[in-house]
């Protein structure tokens, strides 16, 4: 269920635990899906970033139907970014991400990153699990209100399901490692989840990080040249699994993220918390 709030503050919020409020800066605002026309306008964003702009290959159905969608979407939740200036669905979603809890995916049997690196290590970890991905944001939104929205949202749905952790693939983009050598070893020297969640790749899918003398690295510039969603999650805390999957299909090289919430908590959501409890008193 959703819950709207109009107003001219930064953030609002309901008190009530079990509702995803809206959030809002300006005319934008962070939510979740309401209805299967917004759901359609999220595959749609993703279509046009993911196959248009950034040179997946798309299946003739994706052809066809210009949405980028796969079998998980119909059990995970939609993360949206509103511009409220907008009227037509199709505008006005701006940003999303895909959200699978636990739950979710235990009817389906599997997570999305099943595909490309073994779970079971965070399967076992005491605790729920959400998996996110599929985030992207139209073009002329990519400045730091959609993204920042997309974060405060993940954190107040994390907030509100008691998520222990979350974890998904993130991609760099291209498929040359030649390209991505001084990436791939600082994330895996600097970075590397401990022995507790570290997931690795899949045998058969498994590559190399450290593709450069870690001792000649420039980390500075290393980091600078990730792309911001990872250094996103590396912001929050975030680790890398071991090893990086080549995704032919979204014309990507991935790596495993995973962020213990706690750490996510710290950065986002104590006045969340906060409001609840003196609300409940």
């Amino acid at each position: 269920m959703v819950a709207k709030r109009s107003t001219s503050s930064l953030l609002t919020l309901d008190l009530r635990r079990d509702e995803f409020v809206e959030l809002r800066s300006g005319n934008l605002g962070v939510r979740l899906a309401e209805s299967a026309a917004e759901k359609d306008a999220a595959r749609a964003l993703r279509y046009r970033v993911f196959y248009e702009e950034m040179g997946a290959k798309p299946s003739e159905q994706a052809i066809r139907t210009k949405r980028d969608y796969d079998d998980f979407d119909e059990y995970a939740d939609y993360l949206l970014v509103i511009d409220h200036n907008k009227t037509d669905v199709m505008e006005r979603v701006v940003g999303t991400y895909r959200l699978l809890p636990q739950d979710k995916a235990e009817s389906i049997g599997k997570f999305y990153s099943n595909g490309e690196y073994d779970l079971s290590i965070l399967q076992e970890y005491p605790g729920k699990l959400l998996e996110v991905g599929r985030s992207c944001v139209a073009p002329a939104y990519r400045g730091r209100a959609a993204m920042q929205l997309l974060w405060e949202g993940i954190a107040f749905y994390i907030f509100i399901h008691h998520i222990d952790i979350l974890f998904g693939c993130a991609s760099l983009p291209g498929t040359n490692l030649d390209d991505h050598a001084e990436g791939l070893t600082y994330l895996y020297h600097t970075h590397l989840a401990p022995p507790a969640l570290r997931v690795p790749a899949l045998p058969e899918r498994y590559v190399e990080m450290q593709r450069l003398d870690p001792h000649h690295l420039d980390h500075r510039r290393a980091l600078i040249r990730l792309p911001p969603l990872i250094k996103g999650y590396l912001r929050l805390g975030g680790y890398v699994g071991d090893g990086a999957v080549i995704d032919e299909q979204f014309n990507t090289t991935d790596v495993a993220v995973i962020v213990k919430t706690e750490l996510f908590a710290d950065k986002y959501y104590r006045h969340y918390e906060r409001r609840l409890r003196d609300a409940l008193e």
